[in-house]
Protein backbone atom coordinates (compact mmCIF):
# COMPACT_ATOMS: atom_id res chain seq x y z
CA UNK A 1 0.00 0.00 0.00
CA UNK A 2 1.28 3.52 -0.72
CA UNK A 3 1.25 6.22 1.69
CA UNK A 4 -1.30 8.32 0.17
CA UNK A 5 -3.51 5.56 -0.44
CA UNK A 6 -7.36 6.44 0.13
CA UNK A 7 -7.88 3.65 3.03
CA UNK A 8 -11.55 3.44 4.31
CA UNK A 9 -11.47 2.10 8.07
CA UNK A 10 -15.46 0.57 8.60
CA UNK A 11 -15.89 0.94 12.47
CA UNK A 12 -13.10 3.43 13.09
CA UNK A 13 -14.49 4.31 16.67
CA UNK A 14 -14.71 0.62 18.37
CA UNK A 15 -11.87 -1.22 20.00
CA UNK A 16 -10.86 -3.28 16.50
CA UNK A 17 -11.39 -0.61 14.28
CA UNK A 18 -9.64 2.41 16.21
CA UNK A 19 -6.63 -0.23 17.15
CA UNK A 20 -5.83 -0.27 13.27
CA UNK A 21 -6.50 3.31 12.53
CA UNK A 22 -3.72 3.70 15.34
CA UNK A 23 -1.58 1.32 13.82
CA UNK A 24 -1.95 2.93 10.41
CA UNK A 25 -1.23 6.69 11.04
CA UNK A 26 1.58 5.18 12.84
CA UNK A 27 2.85 3.68 9.93
CA UNK A 28 2.47 6.82 7.52
CA UNK A 29 -0.63 6.33 6.25
CA UNK A 30 -2.92 9.55 6.40
CA UNK A 31 -5.70 9.55 3.68
CA UNK A 32 -8.17 8.13 5.30
CA UNK A 33 -12.00 7.58 4.86
CA UNK A 34 -14.16 7.88 7.96
CA UNK A 35 -17.45 7.53 8.88
CA UNK A 36 -19.20 6.89 11.89
CA UNK A 37 -22.32 4.95 12.10
CA UNK A 38 -24.56 8.39 12.03
CA UNK A 39 -22.78 9.77 8.88
CA UNK A 40 -23.39 5.82 7.37
CA UNK A 41 -25.55 2.83 8.42
CA UNK A 42 -23.72 -0.10 6.93
CA UNK A 43 -26.95 -1.84 7.04
CA UNK A 44 -28.44 0.40 3.78
CA UNK A 45 -27.65 -0.88 0.43
CA UNK A 46 -28.23 2.21 -0.78
CA UNK A 47 -26.19 4.28 1.30
CA UNK A 48 -22.84 1.95 1.00
CA UNK A 49 -23.64 1.96 -2.73
CA UNK A 50 -23.68 5.82 -2.73
CA UNK A 51 -20.55 6.05 -0.62
CA UNK A 52 -18.50 3.68 -2.50
CA UNK A 53 -19.52 5.05 -6.02
CA UNK A 54 -18.68 8.70 -4.57
CA UNK A 55 -15.21 8.16 -2.30
CA UNK A 56 -13.67 5.14 -4.28
CA UNK A 57 -11.30 4.00 -1.74
CA UNK A 58 -8.32 1.91 -2.58
CA UNK A 59 -8.17 -0.27 0.31
CA UNK A 60 -10.90 -1.83 3.23
CA UNK A 61 -10.75 -2.47 6.52
CA UNK A 62 -13.98 -4.20 7.59
CA UNK A 63 -14.37 -3.62 11.01
CA UNK A 64 -17.80 -2.96 11.83
CA UNK A 65 -19.93 -5.25 13.11
CA UNK A 66 -22.48 -5.81 15.46
CA UNK A 67 -20.63 -7.83 18.64
CA UNK A 68 -21.13 -8.51 22.26
CA UNK A 69 -21.15 -11.09 24.83
CA UNK A 70 -22.51 -14.69 25.91
CA UNK A 71 -25.68 -12.72 27.44
CA UNK A 72 -26.21 -10.39 24.30
CA UNK A 73 -25.62 -13.17 21.57
CA UNK A 74 -27.79 -15.78 23.17
CA UNK A 75 -30.77 -12.81 23.65
CA UNK A 76 -30.24 -10.58 20.88
CA UNK A 77 -29.95 -13.45 17.83
CA UNK A 78 -31.55 -12.04 15.09
CA UNK A 79 -30.21 -8.47 15.45
CA UNK A 80 -26.80 -10.33 15.68
CA UNK A 81 -27.44 -12.44 12.37
CA UNK A 82 -29.32 -9.86 10.45
CA UNK A 83 -26.83 -6.92 11.38
CA UNK A 84 -24.21 -8.57 10.47
CA UNK A 85 -24.98 -10.54 6.81
CA UNK A 86 -26.12 -6.88 6.13
CA UNK A 87 -22.99 -5.32 6.71
CA UNK A 88 -20.54 -7.65 5.33
CA UNK A 89 -22.99 -8.38 1.76
CA UNK A 90 -23.16 -4.09 1.65
CA UNK A 91 -19.22 -3.80 2.02
CA UNK A 92 -17.93 -6.55 0.59
CA UNK A 93 -19.79 -6.12 -2.74
CA UNK A 94 -19.22 -2.56 -3.24
CA UNK A 95 -15.70 -3.28 -2.58
CA UNK A 96 -15.98 -5.32 -5.58
CA UNK A 97 -18.33 -3.02 -7.77
CA UNK A 98 -16.27 -0.40 -7.26
CA UNK A 99 -12.80 -1.59 -7.70
CA UNK A 100 -10.64 -1.84 -4.38
CA UNK A 101 -7.54 -3.22 -4.77
CA UNK A 102 -7.59 -5.13 -1.19
CA UNK A 103 -9.91 -6.06 1.70
CA UNK A 104 -9.37 -7.01 5.19
CA UNK A 105 -12.54 -8.71 6.20
CA UNK A 106 -12.35 -9.30 10.32
CA UNK A 107 -14.24 -12.28 11.98
CA UNK A 108 -13.89 -14.19 15.20
CA UNK A 109 -12.71 -17.67 16.37
CA UNK A 110 -16.55 -18.06 17.43
CA UNK A 111 -16.54 -19.17 13.51
CA UNK A 112 -14.97 -23.15 14.90
CA UNK A 113 -17.33 -25.94 16.02
CA UNK A 114 -17.88 -26.46 19.66
CA UNK A 115 -16.23 -29.29 19.94
CA UNK A 116 -13.31 -28.32 17.61
CA UNK A 117 -9.44 -29.90 18.12
CA UNK A 118 -7.44 -27.88 19.78
CA UNK A 119 -5.38 -26.21 18.70
CA UNK A 120 -7.70 -24.88 16.06
CA UNK A 121 -6.66 -25.02 12.40
CA UNK A 122 -8.14 -22.92 9.85
CA UNK A 123 -8.98 -26.25 8.09
CA UNK A 124 -11.22 -27.65 11.02
CA UNK A 125 -14.13 -24.49 9.86
CA UNK A 126 -17.37 -26.33 9.42
CA UNK A 127 -16.57 -30.08 10.26
CA UNK A 128 -19.09 -29.98 13.38
CA UNK A 129 -21.88 -28.36 14.94
CA UNK A 130 -21.41 -24.51 16.56
CA UNK A 131 -21.70 -23.45 20.08
CA UNK A 132 -25.16 -22.63 20.58
CA UNK A 133 -25.03 -19.20 22.25
CA UNK A 134 -23.19 -17.32 19.85
CA UNK A 135 -24.45 -19.34 16.63
CA UNK A 136 -26.05 -16.41 14.77
CA UNK A 137 -23.00 -14.16 15.44
CA UNK A 138 -20.80 -17.46 14.57
CA UNK A 139 -22.59 -18.17 11.20
CA UNK A 140 -22.95 -13.93 10.01
CA UNK A 141 -19.35 -14.17 10.06
CA UNK A 142 -18.71 -17.45 8.17
CA UNK A 143 -20.68 -16.05 5.61
CA UNK A 144 -18.23 -13.20 5.55
CA UNK A 145 -15.29 -14.82 5.13
CA UNK A 146 -16.92 -16.95 2.73
CA UNK A 147 -18.00 -13.71 0.99
CA UNK A 148 -14.04 -12.66 0.50
CA UNK A 149 -12.96 -16.24 -0.52
CA UNK A 150 -16.13 -17.04 -3.33
CA UNK A 151 -15.95 -12.73 -4.50
CA UNK A 152 -11.61 -14.06 -4.90
CA UNK A 153 -12.85 -17.56 -6.87
CA UNK A 154 -14.86 -15.69 -9.12
CA UNK A 155 -14.30 -12.37 -9.63
CA UNK A 156 -10.25 -12.10 -8.94
CA UNK A 157 -10.49 -10.03 -5.94
CA UNK A 158 -8.03 -9.72 -3.49
CA UNK A 159 -10.10 -9.76 -0.11
CA UNK A 160 -8.25 -11.00 3.14
CA UNK A 161 -10.39 -12.55 5.87
CA UNK A 162 -8.64 -12.82 9.54
CA UNK A 163 -9.92 -14.43 12.34
CA UNK A 164 -8.89 -12.69 15.11
CA UNK A 165 -9.03 -14.46 18.94
CA UNK A 166 -10.93 -12.87 22.20
CA UNK A 167 -9.49 -9.04 21.70
CA UNK A 168 -8.99 -6.73 24.42
CA UNK A 169 -7.64 -2.81 24.23
CA UNK A 170 -8.35 0.89 24.45
CA UNK A 171 -11.65 1.75 22.92
CA UNK A 172 -13.41 -1.38 24.53
CA UNK A 173 -17.03 -2.24 25.68
CA UNK A 174 -17.34 -2.25 28.97
CA UNK A 175 -21.55 -2.07 29.08
CA UNK A 176 -22.26 -4.41 31.44
CA UNK A 177 -25.12 -5.13 29.43
CA UNK A 178 -23.09 -6.33 26.67
CA UNK A 179 -19.40 -6.26 26.60
CA UNK A 180 -17.37 -9.43 26.30
CA UNK A 181 -15.97 -11.23 29.25
CA UNK A 182 -12.81 -10.07 29.90
CA UNK A 183 -13.90 -6.34 30.06
CA UNK A 184 -17.15 -7.04 31.35
CA UNK A 185 -14.35 -8.84 34.61
CA UNK A 186 -12.05 -5.59 34.79
CA UNK A 187 -15.40 -3.23 34.97
CA UNK A 188 -16.91 -5.77 37.62
CA UNK A 189 -13.56 -5.94 40.16
CA UNK A 190 -13.14 -1.58 39.38
CA UNK A 191 -16.50 -1.30 40.66
CA UNK A 192 -16.50 -3.95 43.23
CA UNK A 193 -13.49 -2.11 44.42
CA UNK A 194 -14.83 1.09 44.64
CA UNK A 195 -17.57 -0.41 47.18
CA UNK A 196 -15.20 -1.62 49.41
CA UNK A 197 -13.09 1.24 49.79
CA UNK A 198 -16.40 3.04 50.12
CA UNK A 199 -15.25 5.59 46.77
CA UNK A 200 -18.40 7.51 45.10
CA UNK A 201 -16.30 9.47 43.48
CA UNK A 202 -14.97 6.67 41.43
CA UNK A 203 -18.34 5.14 40.82
CA UNK A 204 -20.08 8.46 39.92
CA UNK A 205 -17.29 9.31 37.77
CA UNK A 206 -17.61 5.05 36.31
CA UNK A 207 -21.50 5.40 36.01
CA UNK A 208 -21.23 8.91 33.96
CA UNK A 209 -18.91 7.33 31.93
CA UNK A 210 -20.47 4.20 30.84
CA UNK A 211 -24.70 4.49 32.09
CA UNK A 212 -26.02 1.32 33.01
CA UNK A 213 -29.80 0.74 31.92
CA UNK A 214 -29.61 4.46 31.82
CA UNK A 215 -28.32 4.88 35.87
CA UNK A 216 -25.31 7.06 36.07
CA UNK A 217 -23.42 8.51 38.27
CA UNK A 218 -26.48 11.49 39.28
CA UNK A 219 -28.38 8.66 40.54
CA UNK A 220 -29.23 8.34 44.12
CA UNK A 221 -26.98 5.72 46.02
CA UNK A 222 -29.57 3.32 46.76
CA UNK A 223 -30.30 3.19 42.63
CA UNK A 224 -27.22 2.93 41.88
CA UNK A 225 -26.31 -0.12 44.72
CA UNK A 226 -29.71 -1.90 42.94
CA UNK A 227 -28.58 -1.52 39.64
CA UNK A 228 -25.20 -2.85 40.47
CA UNK A 229 -26.66 -5.67 42.61
CA UNK A 230 -28.41 -6.97 39.39
CA UNK A 231 -25.31 -7.36 37.46
CA UNK A 232 -23.65 -9.27 40.26
CA UNK A 233 -21.63 -6.11 41.84
CA UNK A 234 -23.06 -6.56 45.76
CA UNK A 235 -22.07 -4.95 49.49
CA UNK A 236 -24.31 -7.06 51.67
CA UNK A 237 -25.56 -5.36 54.74
CA UNK A 238 -21.98 -6.57 56.66
CA UNK A 239 -20.22 -3.99 54.14
CA UNK A 240 -18.92 -7.34 52.84
CA UNK A 241 -18.32 -7.14 48.56
CA UNK A 242 -18.65 -10.19 45.78
CA UNK A 243 -18.63 -10.02 42.52
CA UNK A 244 -20.80 -12.67 40.52
CA UNK A 245 -19.18 -14.00 37.71
CA UNK A 246 -20.74 -16.60 35.44
CA UNK A 247 -20.10 -20.17 34.93
CA UNK A 248 -17.60 -22.20 36.48
CA UNK A 249 -14.27 -20.65 35.38
CA UNK A 250 -13.43 -23.83 33.98
CA UNK A 251 -13.45 -22.60 30.52
CA UNK A 252 -10.15 -22.19 28.35
CA UNK A 253 -9.63 -18.66 26.59
CA UNK A 254 -6.72 -17.08 24.74
CA UNK A 255 -6.52 -13.41 24.76
CA UNK A 256 -5.12 -10.96 22.23
CA UNK A 257 -3.97 -7.65 22.64
CA UNK A 258 -6.15 -5.00 20.33
CA UNK A 259 -3.02 -2.89 19.19
CA UNK A 260 -1.27 -6.61 18.07
CA UNK A 261 -4.36 -7.30 16.09
CA UNK A 262 -4.23 -4.10 14.10
CA UNK A 263 -0.58 -4.85 13.44
CA UNK A 264 -1.27 -8.10 11.93
CA UNK A 265 -4.05 -6.93 10.15
CA UNK A 266 -1.87 -4.35 8.51
CA UNK A 267 0.67 -6.54 7.63
CA UNK A 268 -1.98 -9.13 6.25
CA UNK A 269 -2.53 -5.80 3.72
CA UNK A 270 0.94 -4.61 3.31
CA UNK A 271 2.14 -8.52 2.68
CA UNK A 272 -0.09 -11.18 2.15
CA UNK A 273 -2.34 -11.56 -1.13
CA UNK A 274 -5.08 -14.60 -1.68
CA UNK A 275 -3.22 -16.68 -3.68
CA UNK A 276 -0.76 -16.75 -0.10
CA UNK A 277 -3.74 -17.91 1.67
CA UNK A 278 -4.09 -21.80 0.42
CA UNK A 279 -1.50 -24.20 -1.48
CA UNK A 280 -1.27 -23.43 -5.27
CA UNK A 281 -2.67 -26.62 -7.16
CA UNK A 282 -5.65 -27.16 -5.09
CA UNK A 283 -8.72 -28.47 -6.30
CA UNK A 284 -10.86 -27.08 -4.18
CA UNK A 285 -10.14 -23.88 -2.51
CA UNK A 286 -11.62 -23.11 0.55
CA UNK A 287 -10.71 -21.93 4.62
CA UNK A 288 -8.45 -19.32 3.01
CA UNK A 289 -8.96 -17.27 6.27
CA UNK A 290 -6.34 -16.78 8.91
CA UNK A 291 -6.35 -16.83 12.51
CA UNK A 292 -4.52 -14.02 14.61
CA UNK A 293 -4.31 -15.45 18.16
CA UNK A 294 -0.91 -15.80 20.59
CA UNK A 295 -1.42 -19.71 20.29
CA UNK A 296 -1.42 -19.29 24.59
CA UNK A 297 -5.12 -19.81 26.78
CA UNK A 298 -5.65 -19.80 30.08
CA UNK A 299 -8.95 -20.52 32.50
CA UNK A 300 -11.49 -18.29 33.12
CA UNK A 301 -10.52 -18.75 36.67
CA UNK A 302 -6.78 -18.03 36.09
CA UNK A 303 -7.98 -14.70 34.11
CA UNK A 304 -10.28 -13.80 37.34
CA UNK A 305 -6.92 -14.11 39.95
CA UNK A 306 -5.14 -11.93 37.02
CA UNK A 307 -7.50 -9.11 37.01
CA UNK A 308 -8.33 -8.76 40.60
CA UNK A 309 -4.60 -8.39 41.01
CA UNK A 310 -4.38 -6.36 38.46
CA UNK A 311 -7.69 -3.72 39.80
CA UNK A 312 -6.64 -4.52 43.23
CA UNK A 313 -10.13 -5.76 44.19
CA UNK A 314 -10.06 -7.84 47.27
CA UNK A 315 -13.47 -9.04 47.78
CA UNK A 316 -15.23 -12.14 47.27
CA UNK A 317 -15.63 -14.05 44.12
CA UNK A 318 -18.85 -15.54 43.61
CA UNK A 319 -19.10 -18.19 40.56
CA UNK A 320 -22.65 -18.90 39.53
CA UNK A 321 -22.75 -22.37 37.88
CA UNK A 322 -25.99 -22.29 36.85
CA UNK A 323 -25.04 -20.06 34.25
CA UNK A 324 -23.36 -21.26 31.09
CA UNK A 325 -19.71 -21.79 30.03
CA UNK A 326 -19.68 -21.07 26.40
CA UNK A 327 -17.48 -23.23 24.58
CA UNK A 328 -15.03 -25.56 26.71
CA UNK A 329 -11.87 -24.48 25.19
CA UNK A 330 -10.88 -21.85 22.27
CA UNK A 331 -7.18 -22.14 20.87
CA UNK A 332 -6.11 -21.49 17.56
CA UNK A 333 -3.43 -22.59 15.61
CA UNK A 334 -0.87 -19.90 14.36
CA UNK A 335 1.12 -21.62 12.42
CA UNK A 336 -0.16 -19.87 9.15
CA UNK A 337 0.25 -16.78 10.41
CA UNK A 338 3.49 -17.49 11.79
CA UNK A 339 4.64 -18.73 8.65
CA UNK A 340 3.88 -15.68 6.52
CA UNK A 341 5.72 -13.83 8.80
CA UNK A 342 3.89 -12.30 11.82
CA UNK A 343 4.10 -13.13 15.52
CA UNK A 344 2.23 -11.13 18.62
CA UNK A 345 4.26 -9.07 21.38
CA UNK A 346 2.14 -8.25 24.23
CA UNK A 347 1.45 -10.74 26.37
CA UNK A 348 -1.45 -11.18 28.86
CA UNK A 349 -0.17 -9.58 32.29
CA UNK A 350 1.16 -6.86 30.42
CA UNK A 351 -2.10 -6.04 28.22
CA UNK A 352 -4.41 -6.34 31.11
CA UNK A 353 -1.88 -3.46 33.11
CA UNK A 354 -1.98 -1.41 30.26
CA UNK A 355 -5.71 -1.14 29.65
CA UNK A 356 -6.67 -0.98 33.16
CA UNK A 357 -4.34 2.25 33.48
CA UNK A 358 -6.35 2.82 30.17
CA UNK A 359 -9.46 2.39 31.96
CA UNK A 360 -9.05 4.69 35.06
CA UNK A 361 -7.26 7.78 32.87
CA UNK A 362 -9.57 7.70 29.68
Amino acid sequence: MKKDAKIYVAGHRGLVGSAILANLRQKGYHNFLLRTHQELDLTDQLSVSRFFEKERPDYVFLAAAYVGGIMANNRYRADFIWRNLQIECNVIHQSYLSGVKKLCFLGSTCIYPREAPQPMTEDCLLTSPLEYTNEPYAISKIAGLKLCESYNLQYGTNFIAVMPTNLYGPNDNFNLETSHVLPALLRKAHLGKCLMMDDWDQLRRDLNRHPVEGINGNATETDILDILYNYGIRRGIDGEVSIEIWGTGKAMREFLWSEDMADACVFVMEKVDFRDTYESGTREVRNCHINIGTGKELSIRQLVDQVVKVVGYGGKIFWNADKPDGTARKLTDQSKLHRLGWHHQVDLDEGLRRLYRWYVEA
